[in-house]
Formats: structure tokens, C-alpha cells, sequence
């Protein structure tokens, strides 16, 4: 077989039987590639999680047709063993063929444990390896290294000198991969066993992105001194003992060519910053030229081309895992906020380039959508890939310890550009606050009743369509959710219309005793987008005065103070928009939005649809059935084509992928 997942898509012959009933422990039929396969094959599935929400989605989506003679191919997954299968309602147990799929079968001989702790997008990998090497029986300890060595490049046997450590963190963090913490325990041993990086930070660097990246930042400026020195002097002067937040090694080898080859990919991104230097001037002449701050607008425009070539030749296709997307979308983020800044200058060129490439986007990210998204909607919840995993993500934390607490803030309508607004407003009053930013997917239509809703319920639309058109059920569907895992009313808290300065209402919650869970509502950012005439950049200046107000900062420091993790993130984002004209006032659409209009009736979609041909006639993916959204192409939006507007509703990036941001204090 060409790879692991045809042992299971050959199992999925359309017409067989009209239900499937799957064990699967490892959560194989919720892989992508696995998912994508299974759909190609006119499949449907549902996971058998909460016995109510599944009866519901029975009955009405399959059952219903069933009984009137119409054939489907359901696929119901238990993601528990074999044995569990019998305990599934006995009207399925009569009706459906029973399946099971484990990593043990596909990967025999490596131990079942630590290939169970991988990220299923590094099973290929794996696969390949196993094919090409045929190892035998392997332990926990060589599967271990089995792994690091064939799926992350990292032989920790070969790591002797500071530079081959660094390259090793610099190949894992800037890729973003996510290593189990038995493969990091296991090369942190195997580093310790060697000598050279006893006073390396090993346990805090190799599993922490945010803490390496910081780790480096640290020792950036002395690098710099060290060049500044051997350029003037040939050699180097005494240095006074340094004081880090991250204890180690002061003379890093950035210099080096494995290191070297990252340094203007870490600025121009930002994940290091530039900072001022007394010789700037000749460094600037250098290969250092990108970690050096100068003249404002020169390093803007250093980053802005750096990231305008970047995301040119790294634009994802339809056939790539949804991880390519997120970091393809804070790069974006990056430089729309660059941009967008109220200080910058852009080039005609530059304009240009960024206009071509906005375009290239939009076309890309819809047939990417339109293939990948639905298999989105049942991935496992950690890390959150979709916004309703979010409170399933929570919980897993809050269930970890009797003392944990949690935050959910839900800014309204804040895109990623403006959280990058944010970060800086924030930092410059409390730069002892560290967030670790990642980011997830909002519901499709990006609509505040369609995607928030489902932030908080923690389940799909499909599962409230009585409030699918409003908000208020909101409280109580985020109380459901947690009295559902375990908690009281009284550990369970909401609070919405916030963002004005007032935090009365959270100083008390806060104040409970029993509080643990809170869902807060920030909807300052999608007031300013409603009343917004100015455009994009309107938006940015608004949500920088904003930022740069007290709100936030208090908010946090409150939560942070009585003892909430802080997760912060949104329903959707937003875009600047022309109007392509109306549809004609005889058509009775459920909600007519400027970005998405909702039907009922598909005839009636259709009609529409007639006038605007570009514009895109979204399936009912996780939504109810007579839930029927007709959304506006590109950046266009329904109103009158000469007007421009900031809206949300669609499917460009900056609508669909929104920041997922953990805030904490530095140490």
C-alpha cells in the first residue's frame, strides 16, 4: 500500500451497507487525508460523543431518509475499542456492520504508546520510514529515537556543539511542530548524558516555542556587541555577567551557517525583533541589517518585502493539512498590520505586489475550503482546531486540577492583523505579559449568531438551530456545556457586552469563591467595525486607540490576579469590502447580511445566485439543513457597488482564521 490510510479507505465501498458502525481508539477516521477519502467515497460520518446530540442529528439527517426509501452511507465512529462497540443503541447494532482501526495494526512493531502521542499528520512520515527501514520490534526508548530521527529530523546522538542544538530548535519551532512531551523528555535525557549544555535551559527551549524564540531575543544584542567588536577591534572585550530571564550560554553562534540561514525568515516574521545598536550604522551594512532597528519606515519596509516574497512562494493548495493555513495566516496577519500601520509608506511596487497577491489568496483558500473543511468539524480538540473546540479544549485543563481556572475572552470580530494591533498596544503598558499565539477556524458563515454561538456551546450549529439566527441562548448554552463535563452552576460564569471601560460585572464573577470557568464578551471591536467608514485602515487606528486605552490591560491583570488562565480569541474577522450591487428586494432571504445571505429555500438561493454568478453557494457543513448561506465573492460584499464597507460573513482568510491567544506574566 502507498500509505497508511488506504488499510482504511479500502474498507469504505459506496452501496455496501447503509450504516457503519467503527471503533476507533485513535481517531483515524478523523485524520484529514482519512476524512477527505471517506467523503470522496460519498461517506458520511458522525462521532457517537453526547447520546442526545447524536440521537438528534440521527434521526433528523439520516433516519428521516431512510424511511423514505433514499440511500446514504453513514459511518458512526466511537473513538473507544473494539469491545465498546456492543454498547451502542441496539437499533444501530441491528443495522449496521461493525469495523475497527488501531495505530497498533498499521505500525506493529514501534510501541503503541508513543506512536499513539503523535499528531496524526506526522504518521506518513512514519509510515515511509517504517517501509524503508523495516525495523524490528522496537522498545519505548528506540521507538523514541525511531521517531525523533525519521519524522522531526532530530538524532539526538549527533547533537554535540550549540549549533547543531540550535538547529535542531530552530527546524522544530519555526515550523511550529508539535513534539509529544515522551519524545521531548527523551532527547532532553539524551542531551544531559552529554556534555556541553549543562547550563542550557534543555527543559524549558526544546518544548516551548514562545520560551526559545525569547531564549534567542535575549542574546541578539550581544551577538551584536561580539560583531560590533571584532569589526572595530579584532577581538573582544571583557563583558559584565548578563541577567536573563532564561539562565545559559551568553554567546550564541548566529553566525553560523545552519543558524544563519533563519535570521531574516525570524525578523521579517517576527518572531525575533530588531533592536538599536550605538553602531548601527556600519552593522546595517551587513548581513545583520535585519536584527538592527534603524529609521522606522526602512525597517518596515525591510519586513514588508521580506514578507511580501515569503508568502508569494508559500501560498497553500488544496491538498494541503489545515496547519499550512494557520501559519500562512498569522505571516499574512503580520503584514497587513505592517501595512495597514498609520505611520507606513507602501511603494507602488509594494501596492502592487500586495494587491496580486490578496487575489492569489482568495482564489486559493475557496477550493481549499470547499475540500478540506468538513473534516475540520471533528478533529480532536487539542490543540483547538475549530472555534467550537475551544470549551472542549478548556476542559481538559480545568479537569487536570481542582485549583485550575480559565478564561475564555471572545473579542467580537477581531481579525489577526488587529490582534497583532493589540499585542503591541498591550506590550508597551505591560511588557512582562507573554502570549502564545496560535490560531483556529471560525464557522462558516462567519456570522457573530452562527460562529460565537458555536465558540460557547462547544458543538456545531447543526446542534442549536432554534437560536441559529441570535444570540441569546448563548449563556446558557456555555452553562450546558460545563454542567455536561462535570461542574456546578455556581463554578460557571458569563458576562457579554464588554469593552468600555467598565469591569464591574467581572470583578464580581471573579470574585466567587467557586468561579472556575468564565465566558466573557468583548464586543468593542465589532462596534467600531459596524460604524466604520474609513476602511481597513480605519479599523487598525480605531483598534489601536482602543488597545491603547485601560481596558484590556485591567481585564487581564484581574484574571490573571485571581488565579483564570486567559485564552483569548474571536468569532470571526473582518474585511474591506465593495459592493456589488443588491439582491432584488423580492427575494425574502432569512438574514441579509452585506458579506452572507441565509435561505431557507434552495430554488429561492438559486435565484439569487442567477445575478451574482461569482457569488458562492455554501453546503449546509455542519449547519442545519434549511440553513442555506449564498456568500459574496472575494472583496465584494451585497450592497450598492459604490460603496465600500467593513464587514464579515465570507470566506477570505482574514474572515475565517481568527487568533487563538493564550496571555500569561513572564516568570
Amino acid at each position: 500500500m502507498s500509505n497508511w490510510r488506504d488499510q482504511i479507505l479500502r474498507e469504505f465501498t459506496p452501496n455496501v451497507a447503509r450504516l457503519t458502525l467503527v471503533a476507533d481508539p485513535d481517531s483515524l477516521l478523523l485524520e484529514e487525508g482519512v476524512l477527505a477519502g471517506i467523503r470522496e467515497r460519498c461517506f458520511e460520518l458522525i462521532p457517537f460523543e453526547d447520546h442526545v446530540a447524536f440521537r438528534y442529528a440521527y434521526e433528523s439527517k439520516f433516519r428521516s431518509r431512510w424511511d423514505q426509501g433514499e440511500q446514504t452511507d453513514l459511518v458512526v465512529v466511537l473513538r473507544s475499542a473494539e469491545s465498546d462497540l456492543g454498547c451502542l443503541p441496539y437499533d444501530l447494532l441491528q443495522a449496521g456492520r461493525r469495523l475497527s482501526f488501531s495505530l497498533g495494526e498499521i505500525f506493529p512493531n514501534l510501541s503503541y504508546p508513543i506512536v499513539t502521542s503523535l499528531d496524526r499528520g506526522d504518521l506518513d512520515a512514519l509510515y515511509e520510514a517504517q517501509k524503508r527501514h523495516a525495523p524490528g520490534i522496537l522498545g519505548d526508548n528506540a521507538t523514541k529515537e525511531f521517531v525523533l530521527r525519521h519524522v522531526f529530523e532530530i538524532a539526538p546522538e549527533l547533537i554535540h556543539k550549540p549549533s547543531d542544538l540550535l538547529r535542531a530548535l530552530l527546524r522544530r519551532h519555526y515550523r511550529e511542530q508539535r513534539i509529544p512531551a515522551l519524545l521531548d523528555q527523551r532527547l532532553i535525557q539524551v542531551l544531559r548524558q552529554q556534555r556541553g549544555f549543562e547550563d542550557w535551559p534543555l527543559e524549558t527551549i526544546i518544548p516551548d516555542r514562545e520560551a526559545f524564540f525569547a531564549f534567542l531575543q535575549e542574546r541578539w544584542s550581544i551577538f551584536l556587541n561580539r560583531s560590533a567588536t571584532q569589526e572595530t577591534a579584532g577581538g573582544r572585550k571583557n563583558e559584565e555577567p548578563y541577567s536573563f530571564e532564561y539562565p545559559g550560554p551568553s554567546d550564541l553562534p548566529f553566525d553560523h551557517d545552519d543558524i544563519r540561514v533563519y535570521i531574516d525568515n525570524l525578523f521579517v516574521e517576527g518572531l525575533l525583533e530588531a533592536v538599536p545598536h550605538e553602531r548601527a550604522e556600519s552593522l546595517s551594512k551587513t548581513w545583520l541589517a535585519i536584527g538592527i532597528r534603524t529609521d522606522e519606515q526602512v525597517d518596515r519596509t525591510k519586513r514588508v518585502d521580506g514578507l511580501l516574497d515569503t508568502l508569494a512562494a508559500d501560498i497553500p493548495n488544496e491538498d494541503t493539512r489545515h496547519d499550512d493555513w494557520l501559519h500562512f495566516a498569522k505571516n499574512w496577519a503580520e503584514l497587513v498590520a505592517l501595512v495597514l500601520d498609520s505611520n507606513a509608506v507602501l511603494s507602488e511596487s509594494a501596492q502592487q505586489k500586495m494587491n496580486a497577491l490578496q487575489a492569489q489568496i482568495d482564489a486559493a483558500i475557496v477550493p481549499w475550503l470547499t475540500k478540506r473543511y468538513a473534516g475540520l468539524v471533528n478533529l480532536p480538540p487539542a490543540p483547538p482546531i475549530m472555534l467550537h473546540h475551544i470549551p472542549r479544549f478548556l476542559s481538559r485543563y480545568i479537569n487536570d486540577a481542582k485549583h485550575h481556572k480559565a478564561a475564555f475572552v471572545l473579542v467580537d470580530g477581531l481579525a489577526l492583523d488587529q490582534w497583532i494591533v493589540i499585542r503591541k498596544e498591550i506590550t508597551k503598558q505591560r511588557p512582562d505579559y507573554r502570549f502564545r499565539e496560535n490560531a483556529v477556524f471560525a464557522w462558516i458563515p462567519t456570522l457573530t449568531s452562527v460562529s460565537r454561538q458555536a465558540a460557547f456551546a462547544g458543538k456545531p450549529p447543526i446542534y442549536f438551530p432554534n437560536s441559529i439566527n441570535a444570540t441569546g441562548k448563548e449563556p446558557s448554552l456555555w452553562m450546558q456545556f460545563w454542567l455536561d463535563q462535570g461542574l456546578t452552576q455556581q463554578e460557571v460564569a458569563y458576562a457579554k457586552g464588554l469593552g468600555s471601560g467598565e469591569l464591574e460585572s467581572v470583578e464580581e464573577i471573579v470574585a466567587r469563591p467557586k468561579a472556575r470557568v468564565v465566558g466573557l464578551v468583548v464586543d468593542k471591536v465589532d462596534k467600531i467595525m459596524h460604524g466604520m467608514e474609513l476602511g481597513a485602515a480605519g479599523m487598525h487606528n480605531q483598534v489601536r486607540q482602543w488597545a491603547a486605552g485601560t481596558f484590556l490591560g485591567q481585564l487581564f491583570d484581574l484574571l490573571l490576579e485571581n488565579g483564570f488562565r486567559i485564552y483569548l480569541s474571536s468569532d470571526h474577522g473582518n474585511i474591506e469590502a465593495s459592493g456589488c450591487g443588491r439582491p432584488a428586494e423580492g427575494a425574502v432571504a432569512d438574514l441579509r447580511g452585506e458579506r452572507a445571505r441565509i435561505y431557507s429555500d434552495s430554488l429561492l438561493r438559486d435565484q439569487v445566485k442567477e445575478r451574482f454568478p461569482e457569488a458562492i453557494e455554501w453546503p449546509p457543513i455542519g449547519l442545519p439543513e434549511d440553513y442555506l448561506p449564498l456568500l459574496a465573492p472575494a472583496r465584494s460584499a451585497f450592497v450598492r457597488k459604490t460603496k465600500s464597507i467593513v464587514g464579515h460573513g465570507g470566506v477570505s482568510l482574514e474572515e475565517v482564521i481568527v487568533p487563538f491567544i493564550q496571555i500569561e506574566r513572564r516568570k
